[in-house]
Parts: C-alpha cells; sequence; structure tokens
C-alpha cells in the first residue's frame, strides 16, 4: 500500500489517541520502507531502516501503534519480549528465534494470499468430490437414481448451504504432530524424516458437510501451492518488509550499574541482540534469513533504568527516541468516544445480543476519563489499560442482569450512574496515598 506518511499518521488515530511524535516517527520509517523499495538493487543494498525506541509508561500506545502499522500495509510482525531471552551458554530462548517467528509469520501471510487466489478453484473441485460422496450414501440408503441427475441436483443443493448439516465419511491426510527438539526451538517431524519414500498415511473422518469442506479445501489448495515459492517470498518479504517489536528493552538494561550477577546476564542478551540488529544471516527451517533489512522497534519504560544505561553499541543502533507521555483527561474521553474499535462500543456491542441497548452520556464519559485519570495518577499508571478496570466495574451488574425479563431494553448510564458506582473505588484509591 502505497501512504504517504500523513496518510499513516490519518490511519493509525483511527485506533490510537495522541501520541503524535511516535505516529511521526513510525510513519517515515514505513514510508523510507517504499521509497527503498522504489530504487536500484545497488542503491537498495546500501540503504538500511532507521530503528526505533519508544520510551513510555504501559498503557500509552506503544505497541498498538507497532502492530497497527504492520497491519496498515500487510507486513509480517512479531512482538518479542526482551525479557524472555537468555545469553548464549544458559537455558532459554536464544535472540535467533525472534527471527525464525517472524518467518514463520511471513510464510503464514503468503500461504493465506495464495490460498484466496486458488480458492475459488479448489472449491469447484471440492464440491464435485463431496456431491458423489454424498450421492452414494443416498443411492446406497435410499435406492435413488439415476447417478448423474442426482449428483447434479446435489451440487446446486451444496452451493445454496442445504446439506451443511449432513454427517459424511472422508478420507483426510494424517499428519502427525511436529515435536519441539527444544522448547521454543528447532521442529522434527517423525514423517519428514523419510520424505516420499513412503506412501502419505490417511484416515477416515466422520464430519458434517461444511466442517468437512474447510478440510478439503485446505487439502486441495496445498497441491495447487509451490512450496518453494511461498518460502521464497516469505524469506524476501521477512528480509525486507518484516518488523519486530522487541517490548521490555528497559529489562535488560544495566540500571546504571557496573556490578556483577543480573547485570552482567542483562548486558548479555543486549550484546546477543546487538549482531540481529546490525545484520546477520540467520539459519530457518525455510532458508538463510538476512537481517540487515528488518525494522527493529524497541519499547520500554524506563523507570529505573535510563536508555543510556544500553550498551552504547545497542544505543547506536536504534537511532530515533521517541518519548510518549502519560494520558490526560481529555486523551481518556477521546479513547471512550473516538476510535472504531473504542470500549464503550465493544460494552455495547455485547449488550445488544441479550437485547440491551446500552447508551453513555457525555457527563458520564468525562467523569469515566476523571476517573481513570484520577486513579492512574493516585496508584500505578497503567495508561489506557486502567479503563478496561473501570468499565469492567462500572457495567458489572448491567451484565449479571442483562437477558433477564427485569432489564429494561434500553439503558443509559448518566454521571449519576458513574458517581454512585464508582465513587467508592475513588475514595479507596485516595486513601491509599496516606498508607504506608
Amino acid at each position: 500500500m502505497n501512504l504517504s506518511p500523513k496518510q499513516i499518521v490519518t490511519e493509525l488515530d483511527k485506533y490510537i489517541i495522541g501520541q503524535p511524535e511516535a505516529k511521526k516517527a513510525v510513519a517515515i520509517a514505513l514510508r523510507n520502507r517504499y521509497r527503498r523499495s522504489m530504487l536500484s538493487l545497488e542503491e537498495m543494498e546500501e540503504i538500511t531502516p532507521k530503528n526505533i525506541i519508544m520510551k513510555g509508561p504501559t498503557g500509552v500506545g506503544k505497541t498498538e501503534i507497532a502492530r497497527r502499522l504492520a497491519k496498515l500495509v500487510g507486513a509480517p510482525f512479531i512482538k518479542v519480549e526482551a525479557t524472555k531471552y537468555t545469553e548464549v551458554g544458559y537455558v532459554g530462548r536464544d535472540v535467533e528465534s525472534m527471527i525464525r517467528d517472524l518467518v514463520e509469520c511471513s510464510v503464514r501471510l503468503v500461504k493465506e494470499e495464495r490460498f484466496n487466489k486458488v480458492n475459488q478453484k479448489a472449491g469447484a473441485v471440492v464440491d464435485q468430490k463431496l456431491a458423489k460422496i454424498i450421492a452414494d450414501v443416498r443411492r446406497l440408503d435410499r435406492g435413488e437414481t439415476p447417478q448423474d441427475i442426482f449428483e447434479k441436483n446435489i451440487l446446486e443443493g451444496l452451493k445454496k448451504g442445504y446439506y451443511d448439516n449432513e454427517v459424511i465419511e472422508i478420507e483426510i491426510a494424517d499428519n502427525p504432530k511436529p515435536m519441539e527438539l527444544v522448547p521454543g526451538g528447532a521442529e522434527i517431524s517423525i514423517g519428514s524424516i523419510f520424505g516420499d519414500m513412503m506412501p502419505k498415511k490417511r484416515k477416515k473422518r466422520k464430519l458434517a458437510v461444511k466442517e468437512a469442506r474447510k478440510i478439503l479445501i485446505q487439502e486441495e489448495a496445498d497441491k495447487l501451492i509451490d512450496k518453494d515459492s511461498v518460502n521464497e517470498e516469505a524469506i524476501r518479504r521477512a528480509e525486507n518488509e518484516g518488523i519486530i517489536f522487541i517490548d521490555e528493552i528497559d529489562k535488560i538494561a544495566a540500571k546504571g550499574s557496573k556490578g556483577g550477577g543480573q547485570d552482567v546476564s542483562r548486558e548479555g542478551v543486549q550484546r546477543d541482540i546487538l549482531p540481529i540488529v546490525e545484520g546477520s544471516t540467520v539459519m530457518t527451517k525455510y532458508g538463510a534469513i538476512k537481517t540487515d533489512y528488518i525494522l527493529f522497534i524497541a519499547a520500554g519504560a524506563f523507570h529505573v533504568s535510563k536508555v543510556s544505561d544500553l550498551i552504547p553499541e545497542l544505543q547506536g543502533r536504534f537511532p530515533i527516541l521517541v518519548e510518549l507521555h502519560s494520558l490526560s483527561k481529555q486523551d481518556f474521553i477521546d479513547i471512550l468516544t473516538t476510535p472504531r474499535n473504542a470500549i464503550t462500543l465493544q460494552y455495547a456491542t455485547l449488550l445488544k445480543v441479550d437485547g440491551v441497548d446500552l447508551k453513555y452520556t457525555d457527563e458520564a464519559i468525562a467523569e469515566i476519563a476523571a476517573i481513570a485519570e484520577d486513579m492512574n495518577t493516585t496508584s500505578e499508571d497503567i495508561g489506557a489499560r486502567r479503563l478496561h478496570t473501570v468499565m469492567e466495574n462500572l457495567i458489572e451488574d448491567i451484565s449479571f442482569n442483562a437477558g433477564g425479563d427485569t432489564m429494561a431494553r434500553e439503558v443509559v448510564i448518566d454521571r449519576e450512574y458513574v458517581v454512585n458506582k464508582l465513587g467508592v473505588e475513588k475514595k479507596s484509591k485516595d486513601l491509599k496515598k496516606y498508607i504506608l
């Protein structure tokens, strides 16, 4: 998708409130990806992405900005926690596993695209198979003939969904689950050891036509898709379009001290991440992948440690630093009303299932925002996640009674309801300031 930085920010604004500096930084990084793709191969090799560090408290939109950015352009994207990795020589996940995970994500994206292209063709073949199976069952059970006319009628019925719940017996491939040699590491399938030397095992299953159709279409589509070209395209996309979001990077900073113990281990993880970010070649089961042009976005609260506590070499590989700010009352109001997936709309949609039309007054929204801001100020600042706590407590009684005969069809939440329901919660948070 060819979007200008301003258009990218506009798209991000639909889901994320505030944080203009961070949005601007990622929009430029994404546009530079497109600009680079328009250059000659010789010029492309010289231009590497400018990695970003996002500094800010939890719940202010760091992860969501990166995730929405990747979704916007259909780029392979993974989120990893820096604290999950251990330095070489210790039991745990090695840093190269993040690259393998990115390639897996890329393979899945390419497979979905190819599947959508051959879906119609595969569906036509499967419908013919299912029509024959249903016709054979009916002929044996009911003695209905002639076969060819009957199959044609069934084919029409299949397309209209008349046979969706009818149970039939089909043969499907029996693929044993691969085993992990090391948790989170490489996988091995016993069947794949012998390759094509032995015929593939198949098993019989009784399924509803609707479920059988999904499985058979997947099998048929796999025959029509060239796996080698999928792997090649997936590697290319992961190399040139991949985005890796490294969260909690502040937890592996040395906190300004030069002591041993944990600080040595933290620095070890940083040094292991360094060659991945600088550019190296990692072997995966789909082939070798160069990490030189992958965009890395790191994030952390940096409450205890500072960005300058990271090793200098790693700091140098993240030249762009953007600071995200704590959310204000107005930010909370916007979060509750503006995004397409606003939490207020989510609760209203859920309660519609039970026939309840949930509405909020502007004063109620303002009061909810004020309470969320106050709770973040007086206790731990957890950003927009505080709204989940506040809203869950606010809607609790309505959710519990919804679906019953006594519940009103329309429920309007006003400021008085919010104060009555959440006032006690707010007071208890205020008192905590004076308790040691």
